[in-house]
Formats: C-alpha cells, structure tokens, sequence
C-alpha cells in the first residue's frame, strides 16, 4: 500500500506545492511511499488526445487509473479539490494549452462532421464533475472534528445581522419539475435494458443501449418541462421586480453538466428574450450560445457590425427589468455570466451566512429571490431561510453540528444520469426498455424538455444505511434519514431502510428533507450534535451548507469514503473560493487557501494505512499529527485574508514545527523521538528568522507561468520562498 495524493487545480494545487514536500519529508520515517497523481483539468484535457501531441507533451489518463486502483482494497487517496470545468472554463484551458504548444483541437460548439463529433466526445468526458463519481467507490462520511468544532465555538466567524422582515425568499417550481415527475422501480431480477425515444409516429430512436440493471436496483426517471420551466422563470422576474428584490439563479451547472447548463440556458434566454428575439438572426450567425452564459454573448459580439444596438438593448434590459445579483459588481459581471459561476451548494450558504443578501450592480447588499427550479432539494434552503425569519440568524460559538453519511458509491442518484440525460427532438415518450421488451419506466414529453434516468445499486444502499448506523452507534448522536415518501424513489428507499433497521434492531427517524433540515437546526441551535443520512445531492448539497453555517467555510472538514472493496479515499474540503484566491497570490504573493482539510485527511490516511499495514511508525506519525494539528488550531496559525500576514506557506512551517515537537515528546518510538528532537529545536531557534523568510516574500506580483497549467519551477519558487526552512526539510527527507 501506498499513499496517492491529487494533483489538482487552482489554489489546492499552489497549496501542494508547498504541503506535499513537507509529507513526503515526513513520511519516510514510517517507511510510507508517497506517490502523486495529476488530475488536473489540463492533464486530462491533454490525457484526451495522445496522437495529437509530441512524446514529451503526452501524460497518461490518470482518472481512469485512480478509477481502477479506489476498486482495490490497497488504495489510500487523498483527494484535493478539482476544477468541475464549465464549457468557457474549457475552452480557456485549451487555449492556453494551445499557447504553450500543445496541438490540441477547438471544442465544437455545434460539430458539423464525424471528426468534430469525436473531438467533442473526448473533452465531454473532462467537462462538469467528471472526477468525483469516478472515484467514489464508497459511501461518504463526512464529520467536524471535536478539535476544529471547539475552535469554531472559541473563534466564531462574524455573524452577519439578519432583518426578520427580510423579503428574501426561496422560489421553485409549482408543477413540471423534476420532482413531480419522477417514477421508480425497485428491479425484481438483473437485466440489461435500453432508453428509448418514441415520437408521435411511432418512429423509435435508441437513445442508450446496454444499461446493465442489478437486482434490487431502484432505477428512477424523470423530466423537466421546459414550458413550465420558461413560464417559472417569467414569473419569477416580474416577482422580483415587483417586490423591488434581487433575481438570482442558483444551479449546479458544473457536477450535474447536461441538464443544468441547458436550464442555466433558459433563464439567459428568459431574461434576455426581447434581445434575443431582436437579433436572433445575428446571434445565430456569431454561434451564441445562452447555455455558456452572458459572458459568450458579450465576448462574440465584439466582431459584430451590431455590437453596439445589441449592447443598447441589454443595457435597455438590465435597466427595466428585475435587478440581477452580482458576481462581481465592479466588473458588471451578473449572476448570469458564465453557469459555472453560481454553484448552488457553495452559492446559497453564503447568501444565507450574509443575512440572506446578495449584491446589486451597485456592491450594494439586497434581499433577494433565489431561483431554485427543481423543488427537490430547493426546500432545504428554505427550511434554513424560515427558520432565521423566526429564531434570527444562527451563533456560531453555541452551535452543535450537523454531520453527514451520504449515498454516492457506485454514481449512484443524480449525479450518475450524465449518460442517461436526453433532450426531447419532439413531442413522444421516453421509455426504459428491459432485454424481454418489458417497459420498466415511460414519461410522455414535449418537445425540448429534458430527460434522465437515475440508478441506486442495492449494495451500495445497503452500506450506506450500515455506514449510518455505525456512525449513529460510535456518536451517540440522533441520525435521521432525508428521505422524502412522496417522492417515487424515496419510497422505495425508505421500504430499504426500513427493513435493514429492523433486521439490525435499530430505531431511526426518517424524515422529509424540509422537515429534517427544520429538525436539525433546532438541534443544534440547543448545542447538540446531528447525523444526516442522505441521498447524494443531499451529501453534497449539506456537507457545504451546514459547516459554512457552523465554521464560516466547509474546507474544515474531516471527508472520509471508505470504498465498497475495503480501501479508502480521503478528501479535503472545497475549492469554491479557489480562483480569487489565485488572482490575490498573482496580484501580492499572498495565499490564502486554508490546508486544514489536507492537514485532517492526512491525519487519517495514515491511520488507516497503520490500521491495513499493521505499521506502528505510521501509527506514531498519526497521534503526533492529530496533537499538531490542535496544537495549530489553539495557535491560531490559519492564514490570514490580507498581504504582509501569515498565509498557506507559514501555516504549513507551523504545522511542520509542532509536528517535529510532537514526534520528538512522544514515547512510543524512540528512533523516532531521537530523530526529530534536533529537527524540532532547529526550527524552534530559526521560528522567527524563517517567519520574515515567507513575509518578505510577499507584497509583489508573481508569474505562475499559467492558470490551469501552472510552470512548475517558477510555482515551485514562489510557494517555497523560505531557504532556511527548505534545507532543514531537506535533511529530514534524508
């Protein structure tokens, strides 16, 4: 067994290049191989196209290598966050791999031919959330620790005021939604069946073939109507107008990357009707796509002989239609710029941690609409919103905590339909057809609306209601299952669970999501501690909306996947906040990104990797860790939001120091003990010398060389700008 770190994007990757030296440093004292792979969104763009590249340029696809080792009993990962690429984010990335000489092809929009079609295949596999369901092979389990939670409770964020006459509000759709839609079958017997489109004819177009179903499969499938869609979003707007609020939309266009960015698409198109009925034409020829954002429109018109009567036109719209919320108001950049700008999970817990606002063109804090078109999960972010407007805004020093074990091993739910999401070509009936020509599941469409097919293998349920129990047992904590019965696959689900806790003895509560979110939040707003057992949007969707709300940020905690096969990946917090912290480290050498999921999720692979190898120096190196990184937290050596303070480089000296002191105190091992008693003095005596070493460096504009392919010895340079403490790392690397 080894232990395989990510190489990624964004600030996590900056981040490594500092971190991981210091653990390969380290580890070697437990005889523990470090190895790395780069999952990068520009390694696997370049991973895509072999033959197009010379041999130097060319990388292996080590995605699908990661898939087959988390399939191992061996494997140990740490993952850290990715970029979930949007279509602009793409073709940004293969422009600058094409600037530094890779013969990568342009990604086709609309492919006119067999080759471009190939062409868009290929990068489709690296667009949205293309990493995670790959290597989720296990359930998730994901938790505060009690040392980051007591440092929460002592240094609480600043809570932002919350006005109990707020208009802001929760909006989803009414009727034709996703939700409303869905039908389910439990499968009595294992089968391969086909997803078929039937049009008003009765001409029948194979849409996927070879769907291979297990026993005791729930396989679910629903659509959006795209007319109630549209007429939502009509409404919405004018509500908003009216109501003098904020209009923002709040999507997951990068994980679910078929169907949202096509929503996204709608609400541009919505918003923007009379400029798009107006210049339809012109917008045709210049190849705009709504689905890609404001952001294309703007950017295409630029070659336009009708720019500027186009320009006039959305001016005339954002002027007397319902006000946008802002990414960016100093740079006019809208909540409807670019779909992979406003990602619901990161989004809505933040627009509720700020007194539920959210900005205006002017950087000026407004109540506001926020746009949640499939009521499924729309009505947790309510749950939270209703109960501020009664009991105000949540206390981060008095707060229990809301952990979670959710379902996602095996792509399990929504976010394994990417290959089973159509759209309709014409008004018909979608069916699943099993190998016997038995129709398992059918829906009647319209035209345009969207299609897809969600499967939920029994295994992989049965472990995740076992990985709840388990973890109900070891807390003592209340665990309740969100499962909602009026939805069609929850009643099956619930029917599951039911039976697994009666054979087990166990009593548990399920609940609706609403009526657990509600159940939750008085919990903890006593002090008491919670485990959510969801599905996996859920998983997602709550392990960022209730640490942001505990700890300020869900970076902080503890995500642990112990694989269906007995190995076990280990990720690091979130990356949403990644691309300013990036434009800060360019602008004054200052990062930061906090390590502290790193920190954690190393803690626990080397527990895990002593526990599988029976290996009593990674044991040694793990409680000395676990004591370092407490003592990190009391020492409040988290880096800091401003230039000339500590950053993510220091953070990782103290770690490193408190590190070397933990091992050099313990008794357990004393080669160990006798190694790093110098080391640690060393440091102690050099502390304040190696401290200005990282400060002086900061305060001035560096070169990365790149944005999604960072120049590794110029990234190197920048993150590593302590000479003093690089040596001493040096020696103990040996």
């Amino acid at each position: 067994m080894k232990i395989t770190y990510t190489l990624t994007d964004e600030s996590p990757a900056l981040a490594t290049y500092s971190f991981l030296p210091i653990v390969q440093a380290f580890l070697k004292h437990a005889n523990v191989e470090v190895a790395t792979s780069d999952i990068s969104l520009s390694a696997r763009v370049i991973a895509q196209f072999p033959e197009l590249l010379k041999p130097e340029q060319r990388v292996p696809d080590a995605l699908a290598e990661l898939g087959e080792l988390v399939k191992r009993p061996e494997a140990n990962l740490i993952k850290t966050p990715n970029i979930s690429a949007s279509i602009p984010q793409l073709k940004a990335t293969i422009k600058e791999l094409q600037a530094k000489g890779y013969a990568l092809p342009e990604f086709p929009d609309e492919p006119q031919n067999d080759e471009q079609k190939a062409i868009k295949a290929k990068y489709q596999k690296v667009l949205g959330s293309a990493v995670n369901p790959v290597l989720r092979e296990g359930n998730s389990d994901r938790r505060c620790t009690k040392a980051v939670k007591e440092y929460a409770k002592k240094n609480p964020y600043r809570v932002a005021a919350f006005d109990k006459a707020s208009k802001s509000c929760v909006s989803y759709m009414g009727a034709g939604d996703f939700f409303e839609n869905e039908k389910a079958v439990l499968l009595e017997l294992p089968t391969t069946a086909r997803i078929e489109f039937v049009d008003n004819s009765g001409a029948v177009s194979v849409c996927k073939d070879g769907l291979k179903l297990e026993k005791n499969e729930i396989l679910d499938a629903t659509f959006l109507d795209v007319a109630a869609l549209c007429k939502f979003y009509d409404e919405q707007i004018a509500f908003c107008k009216k109501e003098n609020i904020l209009l923002s939309l709040h999507l997951k266009a990068t994980m679910m990357k078929v169907s949202d960015p096509v929503i996204f698409g709608y609400a541009v198109k919505t918003y923007f009707k009379e400029l798009f009925d107006t210049f339809a034409d012109e917008l045709q020829r210049l190849g705009v796509n709504p689905n890609n954002g404001v952001s294309e429109l703007l950017s295409k018109i630029e070659q336009s002989p009708k720019k500027a009567e186009i320009l006039a036109k959305y001016q005339e719209i954002l002027n007397k239609s319902a006000k946008i919320s802002m990414v960016n108001s100093d740079k006019g950049i809208t909540n409807l710029h670019v779909p992979s700008d406003v990602i619901v999970d990161a989004s809505m817990p933040a627009m509720l941690k700020n007194g539920a606002r959210l900005w205006d063109k002017d950087g000026k804090e407004c109540d506001t609409n926020a746009v949640i078109p499939d009521k499924t999960y729309a009505t947790i972010y309510e749950a939270v919103l209703d109960d501020m407007k009664q009991n105000g805004a949540l206390n981060p020093a008095t707060l229990g905590s809301v952990a979670n074990v959710g379902l996602m091993a095996r792509k399990a739910q929504e976010y394994g339909s990417h290959d089973k999401t159509f759209f309709a070509p014409s008004d018909g009936e979608f069916r699943i057809v099993d190998e016997g020509g038995k129709v398992l599941l059918s829906h009647k469409v319209h035209k345009n609306d969207i299609y897809r097919a969600n499967q939920a293998k029994f295994d992989a349920v049965q472990n995740w209601i076992d990985l709840g129990i388990e973890r109900a047992e070891l807390t003592g904590s209340k665990a309740i299952f969100w499962l909602d019965s009026k939805r069609a696959s929850n009643k099956i689900m619930i029917d599951l669970v039911r039976a697994r806790l009666k054979e087990k003895g166990k009593d548990m509560e399920i609940l609706a999501p609403k009526e657990a979110c509600q159940l939750s939040l008085k919990l903890i707003r006593e002090g008491k501690d919670v485990i959510s057992i969801t599905g996996n949007v859920l998983r997602d969707y709550l392990t960022d909306l209730f640490p942001i709300l505990e700890l300020g940020t869900s970076a902080k905690m503890l995500s642990v996947v112990p694989m269906l096969n007995g190995g076990a990946m280990f990720e690091t917090g979130a990356g949403g906040s990644a691309p300013k912290q990036v434009e800060q480290l360019v602008n004054e050498n200052h990062l930061r990104w906090d390590s502290l999921g790193e920190f954690l999720a190393l803690q626990a692979s080397l527990e895990f990797y002593a526990q599988k190898k029976s290996n009593n120096k990674a044991k040694v190196l793990a409680n000395a860790l676990d004591i370092a990184i407490g003592k990190w937290l009391e020492a409040n050596k988290a880096p800091s939001r401003k230039v000339g303070e500590d950053d993510n480089r220091t953070s990782h000296f103290y770690l490193a120091l408190y590190f070397t002191q933990a091992l050099a105190a313990q008794g357990d091992d004393s080669a160990i003990a006798g190694f790093f008693a110098p080391i640690a003095k060393e440091l102690a005596d050099n502390e304040a010398k190696i401290h200005k070493e990282f400060l002086d460096a900061q305060g001035v504009k560096v070169d990365l060389g790149g944005y999604y392919k960072f120049d590794d010895p110029k990234t190197e340079k920048i993150m590593r700008p302590s000479a003093t403490f690089n040596a001493i790392l040096a020696r103990i690397a040996g």
